[in-house]
């Protein structure tokens, strides 16, 4: 797996897992809040074949607060 690969995967497992963690009983919901952003923002680029070669990140809804 390329070193991109590997980034990619591991940082999408971990915040799959915190997702799973913060809908678990007793979660530590500030702990949550604080890790989660960190962890979004470290994502790498997608490696190659992802997603379609015609996929254009910025083509899509308006959403509330786009300018």
């Amino acid at each position: 797996m390329c070193p991109n690969c590997e980034d990619f995967a591991r940082t999408v497992l971990l915040l799959g897992q915190l997702a799973l963690y913060a809908d678990m009983a007793g979660a530590d919901l500030d702990f949550v809040d604080t890790v989660s952003p960190s962890l979004a923002v470290s994502l790498p680029e997608p490696p190659p074949g992802v997603f379609p070669d015609d996929f254009d990140p910025d083509d899509g809804p308006a959403y509330p607060g786009d300018v």
